[in-house]
């Protein structure tokens, strides 16, 4: 599946590569997120690296027969509308497995927005797992993991480095990509 991945990758044009290790429990904080589009690169991307990795992903996506796809790439149905215990439930997730690797788009929709959701940090914080910092670059058509962030328990400080490392990058909607 590696090898088919990366070739796929090569097919459309893209570039991706990791330079850091990836740990066996990881939470991926992947931006920017502007499109549908981020999904399918993503997971092309990640099935060569990491294999198939869990995302968070609205549940109004998982109607039959759509469920069965995305719950096969690793998607977890989330109801936005509802008051939820996803960050308890996750940590869970990760306490139950010997590896777990959960991608999650801190801004938390396609949409422009100007606060990201703190959900990712506050897993991977109650996990006691780092957060490794993936990108995906429209303009230069690549797609990365780079660097890994351990969460210090100061949110502030530590958001903020994160969002110093996704300047530069741009999403298929540059416009839609808010710090």
């Amino acid at each position: 599946m590696a090898l088919f991945a990366r070739f796929l990758l090569r097919l459309f044009g893209w570039k991706g590569f990791v330079e850091v290790e990836i740990p066996l429990k990881c939470v991926i904080c992947v931006a920017p997120h502007t499109s549908n589009w981020d999904l399918i690169i993503g997971r092309i991307f990640y099935a060569s690296v990491v294999g198939r990795p869990h995302f968070l992903m609205k549940k109004e996506w998982f109607f039959f027969p759509l469920n069965y796809f995305f719950r096969a790439l690793g998607g977890i149905p989330v109801d936005r509308k509802k008051k939820t215990f996803i960050t308890e439930q996750m940590i869970g997730e990760f306490n139950r497995r010997d590896q777990f690797r959960l991608a999650v788009a801190p801004e938390g929709t396609r949409k422009k927005t100007s606060k990201w959701k703190s959900g990712f940090y506050y897993i991977a914080l109650g996990a006691n797992v780092p957060i490794v910092l993936a990108h995906i670059d429209y303009n230069l058509k690549e797609i990365g993991i780079s660097r890994i962030v351990y969460p210090t328990g100061d949110e502030m400080k530590d958001i903020e480095e994160i969002k110093r490392f996704y300047r530069g990058f741009l999403g298929k909607h540059p416009e839609r990509f808010g710090f």
